[in-house]
């Protein structure tokens, strides 16, 4: 038998027994179609970017979902917000700021015990940042990369709700009710 036989007779349909019809695999739900589950209407969320755009985004985005939104441009106003008004429950930190950067700005959130419960998504168009977050991982809940899309903010969110739909440290939910112990 020749190549060239065999190339074709692996080519060929083989006769006899017909084969079973290609099952197709099932389509991925269109996430449209999916129902969003958003935190509960008032939500506080605080964010903390220098880009007037992005802040502006965030807030567009959340406040048409029902959230409350307050603005810092950069980490030390952000701080401040935090000591002076009542405590958010999300935060969205930007990595690179003017003064303070967003990791410092977080290990001072996780260093206060009054905010160290507030869930923190750290936001960054840096691949630097990026790849600096990922190896310090100190204590952020979530990261976003900059573009981001409205579908990407809201799944974010979701992960982090509890059952009353408002968003909770990932640690928080997983850690187990401390009892005191009697000697």
């Amino acid at each position: 038998m020749s190549i060239f036989d065999r190339l074709l007779s692996s080519v060929r349909k083989p006769t006899g027994a017909p084969q079973a019809a290609a099952v197709p695999p099932a389509a991925p739900v269109d996430r449209r179609r999916r129902k969003r589950v958003n935190a509960r209407r008032g939500t506080r969320v605080l964010i903390i970017d220098d880009s007037p755009t992005v802040v502006a985004v965030l807030r567009k985005t959340l406040r048409s979902a029902g959230y409350e939104t307050r603005e810092a441009l950069d980490a030390e106003q952000g701080l401040a917000q935090l000591a002076h008004e009542p405590a958010p429950e999300l935060i969205f930190l930007d990595i690179v700021l003017p003064g303070m950067n967003g990791f410092n700005a977080l290990r001072v959130i996780r260093k206060t015990p009054a905010w160290q419960h507030i869930p923190v998504i750290m936001v960054s168009g840096n691949e630097h940042a990026t790849e600096q977050f990922y190896a310090n991982r100190i204590g952020a809940d979530d990261f976003m990369k900059k573009p981001f899309s409205r579908h990407e903010i809201f799944a974010r969110i979701e992960t982090m709700l509890d059952g009353e739909l408002i968003p909770r440290r990932r640690s928080d939910a997983a850690a187990p009710a401390l009892t005191p112990s009697v000697p």
